[in-house]
């Protein structure tokens, strides 16, 4: 592994709290991207990144590529996959990186993670068009007191019962941990 690419892994674990395979993965996959490019780290959001787990290879992409659910330029969409989409907004275009690596029966956790950070990438994932469009800029959106509790709520988690406009707890939907898919 170069010095570039070390510092990027010691930084990404810093981010995480931990050094993993999975951690390996997002980073792997983010430092692939931006080199085949060769582009930097998005410092706004010149990039997006659609992660189809909330495992840890998110945390890499985040910690490598800079995007981040708070700035609007990572979605989740949980479908237990280590399969990531990744878009430059100047071009619209994105890549779909589809992890295939494992050596889980014979290797280490920390030969897993070896071997995730070394290896040639096509032994690792597959890389191909993304599936999706571009997905939207973050926005910026207004809110509002809920007239129950009085806590300020985005409009799109507001609801209107009975003329009071409500958040969605005082709504009384049931919380789903489930479901914290964004797109």
């Amino acid at each position: 592994m170069n010095e570039k690419r070390a510092r990027a892994w010691t930084k990404a674990v810093d981010f995480h709290g931990h050094s993993c395979p999975g951690l390996a993965i997002g980073v792997r996959i983010a430092l692939d991207y931006l080199e085949d490019l060769k582009i930097e780290r998005a410092g706004d959001e010149e990039l997006a990144a659609v992660a189809e787990t909330d495992a840890c290879a998110v945390d890499g992409l985040q910690a490598i590529l800079g995007c981040t659910a708070g700035k609007g330029n990572l979605w989740l969409r949980r479908r237990g996959k280590q399969v990531f989409s990744i878009y430059q907004r100047a071009s619209g275009r994105g890549r779909r990186y589809c992890w295939q690596g494992d050596g889980r029966g014979e290797l280490s956790r920390e030969e897993r993670t070896e071997l995730y950070l070394k290896a040639p990438g096509e032994n690792l994932y597959r890389v191909s068009e993304a599936r999706w469009p571009l997905p939207p800029e973050a926005s910026v959106l207004k809110s509002r007191p809920c007239q129950i509790c009085g806590e300020l709520t985005a409009e799109p988690g507001l609801r209107l019962r009975e003329g009071q406009v409500i958040c969605l707890d005082c709504y009384g939907l049931p919380l789903d941990l489930s479901r914290r898919i964004v797109l």
